[in-house]
């Protein structure tokens, strides 16, 4: 149970339950549950293009790695090092570009990857766009 005084400090030593996490946290059960269990997590073998980017200011780093089978995504899969948001993002976007040619890759956006996740917190949008950065540099190795 959390302090009456401090409700967001935990008592030295105490862990909490998901429970008291979901009722003090700033994420909804979509961007909580890709970040619990990320879809397309690890990593490609077989991959036809890899790609690696970086938020500079928040210092999230995104690897995105895509095969493709008759000119569309086939398989997807992402190593993110970042926080919740980041992490939740990099989930649904590989999710998002299953079965997509190049073409239909440039029309994701960032909303989109957003409104996918039930929408982000505004401080954490940025997550959403390192996604699209990491399109925009796997369009460059693919087309």
């Amino acid at each position: 149970m959390l302090p009456a005084s401090h409700p967001e400090l935990l008592p030295a030593g105490e862990i909490p339950s998901y429970a008291e996490i979901q009722k003090h946290s700033v994420f909804n059960d979509i961007i909580l549950d890709h970040f619990r269990a990320p879809h397309n997590a690890g990593d490609l073998p077989d991959a036809s293009a890899i790609v690696e980017v970086t938020n500079p200011v928040c210092g999230d780093v995104l690897r995105l790695a895509v095969r493709l089978e008759s000119g569309r995504v086939a398989s997807a899969r992402f190593k993110t090092q970042g926080c919740v948001a980041a992490i939740a993002c990099s989930s649904a976007l590989t999710d998002a570009l299953l079965g997509k040619s190049p073409t239909e890759l440039r029309a994701i956006t960032p909303q989109q990857i957003s409104t996918t996740l039930g929408i982000l917190p505004p401080a954490t949008f940025h997550a959403a766009q390192l996604c699209t950065d990491a399109v925009s540099a796997l369009l460059k190795k693919i087309s």
